[in-house]
């Protein structure tokens, strides 16, 4: 992108004023190089959201910021259902509760590294992965309702791990408010055997080490030291989030017409938040949100038994779980006061400071933990939500690389087997049933991940903790 085109307020925070139906600016976090290298949709989708009725104070986009479905990915918008404000599906995206949960093991690096063939292999056998891809699960009507109530509450009443899994969780496991009736059943349908599954895409279980902490501090108090080995898990809602998404678009094209609503692009289909479509979608947004709680507490079960049976000594207590595609009521500080807000997170990850109560306690004095995903062939960072992040993106911060090329790009420039060949000479251990899937996730096709995350650290939206470089990683 042009950079004439934004007011540069400091070296990381790119605003573009208001104009024309926009009722606020929109603010990109970015360094110069990483603006530079954006899209030009991102420039026009960021724009776009900050025309929607009820918005509060700017219109954001996170420093992986790339084009997206209406919203950027990377997008963060806050509604005031006072003043009419709406929720919007492509707001959210497709793959609702897309996130990652981090585990620590127990061991080091060099444990790893003695089984780490063995390791990738057992983790690929008991985990489900790729497009279409189905577990050992099967649910009852009964069944699907529960989990669609219940989120990961109901995966550990079922076995599928420990009540202590769930203090460290978002929302605690369950998101309140679920109404699985609002669901379809064709939604469901596609549900019922996918539990405890990868799927494909950017998803992945990635074993990985510590390589560098930033902040000593902090990461003493989330329980992390160089050398360590972690285990990450990034996935969402499978085929129920992806048709939730797809059915409730097509109807709040409509609901927007009849609300007197005026798109400036068809994509940012949306509903006011007091509307009936607007409560239908929220409670069935809310069952995809325990849908994918509940798909990472299976996965994160399945995991355990895999190490168990190569590595018995592995403990896997964790960390964190945090999402980065929903749409949460939260309270923050607007002009002095308190709000009652809509905060859409798309691409962009929950980042409170510390101290905030719904960070756990055991961690809350570091802030929340901030989970970001990069490539198999580079590095994820943990990052710490920031007091300021709260007070500049109502808490948010990015969620990872982004894309640099889409997925088509990709398969025209890679090949899979080159790919697990090149990573495999460096030592990283690749497992997938795709390699047209591989093809399209190439390190190369993403944005460099320390550059994300150094914009994300220099603009005050989280602090960098650690960076972990991958071991094993097991592909959708």
């Amino acid at each position: 992108m042009d950079t004439g085109q934004f007011q540069r307020i400091d070296e990381f925070t790119w605003e573009i004023p208001p104009r024309g139906a926009m009722r606020v600016p929109a603010i990109i976090y970015a360094s110069e190089e990483l603006i530079r290298d954006m899209d030009q949709k991102v420039y026009e989708q960021v724009t776009n959201v900050a025309t929607l009725p009820g918005i509060v104070k700017a219109s954001y986009a996170m420093p992986d910021a790339h084009w997206g479905y209406g919203f950027p990915i990377g997008g963060v918008a806050a509604f005031d259902p006072k003043a009419g404000g709406v929720v919007s599906a492509g707001g959210v995206g497709f793959d609702i509760s897309c996130g990652v949960r981090a585990l620590h093991t127990g061991l080091t690096r060099d444990d790893i590294e003695k089984v780490k063939t063995d390791l990738a292999n057992q983790l690929a056998r008991d985990i489900p992965a790729g497009l279409g891809s189905r577990g050992d699960i099967h649910l009852t009507d009964k069944e699907m309702q529960a989990m669609l109530s219940g989120g990961a509450r109901w995966a550990v009443d079922r076995g599928y791990g420990e009540a202590a899994d769930l203090e460290r969780t978002e929302e605690q496991g369950c998101m309140q408010g679920a109404l699985p009736e609002k669901v379809s059943a064709h939604a469901k349908k596609r549900q019922r055997n996918e539990m405890g599954t990868l799927g494909s895409g950017n998803h992945y279980l990635e074993v990985q080490h510590v390589a560098k902490v930033f902040d000593a501090d902090i990461a003493a108090i989330y329980g992390i030291k160089e050398g360590d080995a972690m285990v990450s898990i990034h996935c969402g809602s499978r085929g129920l989030g992806h048709q939730i998404g797809t059915e409730f678009l097509k109807s709040m094209v409509v609901a927007a017409g009849k609300s007197g609503i005026e798109l400036p692009d068809r994509e940012l289909a949306c509903a006011p938040i007091e509307s009936d479509i607007g409560a239908d979608y929220l409670g069935a947004m809310r069952a995809g949100i325990n849908c994918a709680l509940a798909n990472r507490q299976i996965i994160t079960h399945l995991t355990r038994g895999a190490f168990a049976r190569i590595l018995p000594q592995a403990t896997l207590n964790m960390l964190y779980d945090v999402s980065h595609n929903t749409c949460k009521v939260e309270t923050h500080k607007v002009n002095g006061g308190s709000m009652r807000l809509f905060v859409h997170r798309k691409g962009a990850t929950r980042a409170f400071g510390p101290g905030h109560p719904d960070v756990p306690a055991p961690i809350r004095a570091g802030g929340q933990p901030v989970l970001i995903g990069g490539t198999m062939g580079t590095a994820s960072y943990i990052l710490a939500g920031t007091e300021e992040s709260e007070a500049r993106s109502f808490g948010s911060a990015c969620h990872g690389a982004g894309r640099a090329m889409s997925r088509r790009a990709a398969t025209k420039r890679w090949r899979g087997r080159e790919v697990i060949d090149e990573l495999g000479a460096r030592g990283i251990v690749i497992r997938s049933p795709s390699a047209r899937g591989v093809a399209e996730e190439a390190p190369g096709a993403y944005k460099d991940v320390t550059a994300v995350v150094d914009a994300a650290d220099h603009a005050g939206l989280a602090r960098k903790v650690a960076r972990l470089e991958p071991i094993a990683c097991i592909k959708g």
